[in-house]
């Protein structure tokens, strides 16, 4: 191998191992991107986690209520999420596709959101 992989970020072990995108420890269990291992120390925040913000800037959690800024087209529906709809309870994800929001929109069911759509309430 030419080049070697990272320590495990946990718990410090060489045994890291690769799988499909991500880096595994056998020791721990802990899983990580490679990607973010570059990110890290750069953050200063010592977690590296990735912060969500809203579309006037405000900084998203999981469990938020969020408002709809703009009207959304769903797609297999003959209307869409109207603006001003409230969404309780979000949870942040990776962001899919550009969609960074998983939750439940009353009327629709589950679905993911852009971040830049929303507006925290």
């Amino acid at each position: 191998m030419a080049d070697s992989l990272p320590l495990c970020p946990e718990c410090s072990s060489e045994h890291a191992y690769e799988m499909g995108a991500l880096l595994v420890c056998p020791m721990c269990g802990h899983e990580w991107s490679p990607s973010s291992e570059a990110a890290e120390p750069a953050d200063g925040e010592g977690e590296g986690e990735r912060v969500v913000k809203d579309a006037v800037g405000n900084v998203l959690a999981d469990g938020d209520t969020v408002v709809v800024t703009t009207t959304i087209k769903v797609k297999g529906s003959p209307q869409g999420i109207k603006a001003g709809t409230k969404v309780r309870g979000i949870r942040l994800i990776d962001p899919v596709n550009g969609h960074d929001i998983d939750c439940k929109v009353d009327g629709f069911g589950a679905m993911l959101l852009k971040s830049s759509l929303v507006k925290k309430a």
